[in-house]
C-alpha cells in the first residue's frame, strides 16, 4: 500500500478548512494512518525545503509554513501519490480545475492550502521528518475490499 504526506498549512488551518480538505481526500478512498497537528519550527522547515534553498522564494516558504499551526497526515492506498495530487489541484490555485481542494477553495499560489508529497520517494522522506518517532498505523477499514482492489 503506497503512502504520502499531506499538510493542511497555515492559511487552510485559519480558515477553518483543515477538515474539508482531509475529507476529500479520505473520500476520495484513501485511508488516514497517521495524524499531527503541530507547529513546525524553523529547522523542521528548512529540512522539508531543502531542494528550495538558495532559490529566491525559499525564506517565504518557511515563514509561512512556520506561521501558524499546521496538520502533517499520512494517508495510504492504491498509487495514494498520484490520487492525492489529482484531488489537490495544480500549484496555482488559479490553474487547478474544479472539483479540486484547490480549485475550489484556493485563490493565491503562495497561500494554496495544502502540500502533497510528489513522489513515493518524497513521501517517504516527508514522512520521516513530520512524523519522526510518532506512529504511523498499519490498519484496515471494514470498507477496504470496496475500496482498493
Amino acid at each position: 500500500m503506497e503512502r504520502t504526506l499531506i499538510l493542511v498549512k497555515p492559511d487552510a488551518m485559519q480558515r477553518g478548512l483543515a477538515f474539508d480538505v482531509l475529507g476529500r481526500l479520505e473520500g476520495r478512498g484513501l485511508r488516514i494512518a497517521g495524524l499531527r497537528l503541530l507547529q513546525v519550527d524553523e529547522a523542521m522547515a528548512k529540512r522539508h525545503y531543502g531542494e528550495h534553498e538558495g532559490k529566491p522564494f525559499f525564506e517565504g516558504l518557511v515563514s509561512y509554513i512556520t506561521s501558524g499551526p499546521i496538520i502533517a497526515a499520512v494517508f495510504e492506498g492504491t498509487n495514494a501519490v498520484t490520487a492525492a495530487r489529482s484531488t489537490i489541484g495544480s500549484t496555482n490555485p488559479t490553474e487547478s480545475a474544479p472539483g479540486t481542494i484547490r480549485g475550489d477553495l484556493g485563490l493565491e499560489i503562495g497561500r494554496n492550502l495544502v502540500h502533497g508529497s510528489d513522489s513515493v520517494e518524497s513521501a517517504n522522506r516527508e514522512i520521516g521528518i513530520f512524523f519522526d518517532g510518532q506512529p504511523v498505523l498499519d490498519w484496515q477499514r471494514s470498507t477496504d475490499g470496496w475500496v482498493f482492489e
